[in-house]
């Protein structure tokens, strides 16, 4: 953890908000830094918790299946709400799931971490049954996850927004998909956006963005980040 720092927006009074970026997988690195956000949570008690995941819980990790279980299970903090961003790898997991899914979807997934996932279900593509070995509520639970959460000044999406469009005109696909020309903006967003999908060695910390993949699956750390009034920090796993 680093010490508290001022954020580049602010939320409202009594309102903590933990966002934790992308998991691939990753399911023992995950179990741990919930440890240490409930943790944190009892340390210093808030009126309203929210815990964001923002996406790419699938791929590359050897245990996405394990990662999907436990977001499926009991919140880490009791009472606080829990918001499941989706990520470009729920995506092509999901297109690859579906029989009527787009052609080549199998393949694209494939070379973008689906054989570790399809592993840690214990098949493989080969396998002409595959997709059965895919608990249907795990499916159901990335085809329920949202596109976008808002608090205060904060925008949380996994990919980032499309720069000069207002926010009820982004298209869904930048939301999940988006790098250029939302990562080297300089100006103004609608919005602070707090962000993965865009590895990197640390936090990006920007007046209009805070970008937290650090590469978990790379070796890096699982990075939350935490939110509250006009200041900032991180827990890291």
């Amino acid at each position: 953890m680093v010490n508290e720092a001022l954020a580049p927006g602010a939320l409202p009074a009594g309102l903590r908000i933990y966002a934790i970026g992308d998991v691939h997988g990753c399911a023992d690195r995950l179990a741990r830094l919930h440890a240490l956000v409930a943790a944190d949570a009892r340390a210093r008690p808030a009126e309203e918790i929210v815990l964001v995941h923002l996406g790419d819980y699938v791929d590359r990790g050897e245990d996405s299946a394990g990662v999907v279980e436990r977001l499926l299970g009991p919140a880490p903090i009791p009472g606080a709400e829990v918001v499941n961003l989706l990520g470009n790898h729920e995506v092509m997991m999901l297109d690859a799931c579906d029989p009527r899914g787009p052609e080549g979807a199998l393949t694209f997934w494939l070379e973008n971490g689906g054989e570790e996932t399809l592993a840690s279900y214990r098949t493989a593509a080969e396998d002409p049954d595959f997709r059965d070995a895919i608990p249907p509520r795990h499916l159901a639970f990335l085809q329920g996850c949202e596109l976008r959460f808002s608090a205060g000044d904060y925008l949380f999406v996994h990919a980032g927004i499309r720069p000069g469009l207002p926010l009820e005109r982004q298209d869904p696909f930048d939301l999940i998909w988006i790098r250029e020309p939302f990562l080297s903006f300089e100006g103004d967003l609608p919005q602070v956006v707090v962000h993965g999908h865009t590895p990197a060695a640390a936090p990006a910390i920007r007046s209009h963005r805070i970008g937290i993949d650090t590469g978990a699956c790379f070796g890096g750390d699982l990075t939350c980040l935490v939110l509250e009034g006009q200041r900032l920090r991180f827990l890291t796993s």
